[in-house]
């Protein structure tokens, strides 16, 4: 491949090159492996991609009162989410403008009316504005207010909050809000519907643990529904079998857990009837027709908080949705059925943090986060007995990927010669098509030659 320039470095000339050698790692039907192990390309990444699009960032519930605060990271640039006085949501780059040291390092917290930073004490009002500096008669004639420092803390370019859920893009200009999502917004609405309130809460601390693999690997997973019955059979599929194996009282309903676990084994033809839907700017979802969510147990009472909250016909409608995982690109993925959201963070080209939150449905009864909880903890968590099938399949790509026999990962199943590589009007296709994986790289590409 040609290899990228430093994106250290400013040399226009530069750009022609490393813009051509970005398009050349993505081709019809597959991508060159430099976008999976090339500590170039994620710096590039993180520079380009990260910067043009819309990245989730957490949810106003984390935030209930002036002055609450938690920090995160967007690529790999950490930043502060803060309620300001006002009530409304900002998002600021966690660095003091003076000399650079971290404003805030806990993961949640209350700042009161202002930051101050532990270096030089210079403080910022909640919406990043200089309040006050220690000795400021110092500054007298420097041309400090003019400076970038006498501004105060530097907010992202936009931020944008929708039905509670936070939104920020790094560039400050770019692709609007609306036009990033389009449609594929419907997922979240779905999610947050299911609320008799109309209103969702985050539902504790995630659970967080490391990937020694590339962040995109984790991205493409959750569209490819060709996978859980092979990766999924030596747990899934080994619960399922003691399970049918046991004896039983009679009448025994099917235990919760076991409602959760047991669709991971469903065959080649289930997935490929439910469909996957695609939206532009590389998001998209499974389960269009049907799901692994289909079949859960009904909670008494709550269709009943439904009709009384939207009327039957409506509250039909919201439950009848059962989208498996919705994709929004570059990073995040939602199941409105189950209420979790997950966050693959990336860390380095070979290092992926993913954050797996869960959601109370506001005015619901409670057997419903205890189910999003189970749900959680047995295929999310470090110590999961399903999600690790996923992890050892990463992990095993990432070490395979460094062989010189193929430079090459396919995304040709269902491809046809000539399809548009950009996806520019929503599509539903076969649930075991990857064009869906063809769809994130038109997007990553797209993005990451935005602003070069």
């Amino acid at each position: 491949m040609t290899s990228l320039a430093s994106p250290a470095r400013h040399d226009a000339r530069d750009a022609p090159a490393r813009r051509e050698a970005i398009s050349a790692l993505v081709r019809p039907g597959e991508v060159h492996r430099d976008v999976y192990v090339s500590p170039e390309v994620f710096a590039l990444e993180m520079k380009h991609l990260f910067a043009n699009t819309w990245v989730y960032v957490g949810h106003d519930s984390q935030c209930p009162r002036p002055g609450d605060y938690i920090t995160t990271t967007i690529g790999t640039q950490p930043v502060i989410m803060v309620r300001h006085s006002d009530g409304a949501i900002h998002v600021l780059y966690n660095r003091c403008p003076h000399k650079g040291t971290k404003i805030a390092i806990d993961a949640a917290g209350n700042t009161g009316k202002f930051f101050r930073c532990p270096y030089h004490a210079w403080s910022f009002r909640t919406d990043g504005c200089l309040l006050a500096i220690p000795l400021k008669k110092g500054y007298e004639g420097s041309g400090l207010e003019e400076s970038a420092a006498g501004k105060g803390m530097t907010p992202v370019g936009a931020v944008e909050v929708h039905r509670g859920f936070v939104f920020a893009r790094l560039a400050p200009e770019g692709m609007g809000f609306a036009e990033f999502f389009g449609e594929s917004l419907s997922s979240l609405d779905n999610m947050v519907d299911r609320s008799p309130e109309g209103r969702l809460e985050v539902a504790g601390p995630p659970l967080r643990y490391m990937h020694r693999c590339n962040w995109k690997m984790l991205v493409e997973n959750q569209t490819d529904t060709c996978h859980p019955m092979v990766a999924h059979e030596s747990s899934a599929g080994t619960a399922v079998r003691i399970w049918e194996q046991m004896e039983k009282p009679e009448g025994m309903e099917r235990p919760m857990a076991m409602e959760v676990i047991a669709p991971f084994t469903s065959p080649y033809e289930f997935y490929e009837k439910m469909g996957i839907r695609l939206w532009p700017n590389g998001h998209g979802h499974t389960g269009v027709h049907h799901s692994i969510h289909s079949d859960y147990s009904a909670i008494p009472g709550y269709f009943d908080q439904m009709v009384a909250a939207h009327g039957e016909d409506r509250a039909r409608a919201i439950l009848g949705e059962s989208r498996h995982n919705t994709v929004y690109f570059p990073n995040t993925m939602i199941k409105g059925p189950i209420q979790t959201l997950r966050l693959f963070k990336p860390i380095a080209a070979d290092r992926t943090l993913v954050e797996s939150w869960i959601f109370r449905l506001v005015g619901a009864p409670d057997k419903l986060l205890q189910r999003t909880a189970m749900y959680n903890r047995l295929i999310n968590a470090p110590t999961s007995m399903v999600g690790h099938d996923d992890l050892e399949m990463y992990e095993r790509a990432q070490e395979g990927l460094m062989s010189d026999g193929n430079e090459w990962v396919n995304v040709q199943r269902l491809y046809s010669p000539g399809e548009p590589e950009e996806v520019t009007a929503p599509e539903v296709e076969n649930g075991t098509t990857e064009r869906q994986m063809r769809n994130q790289f038109a997007a990553w590409k797209k993005f990451m030659l935005m602003s070069m």
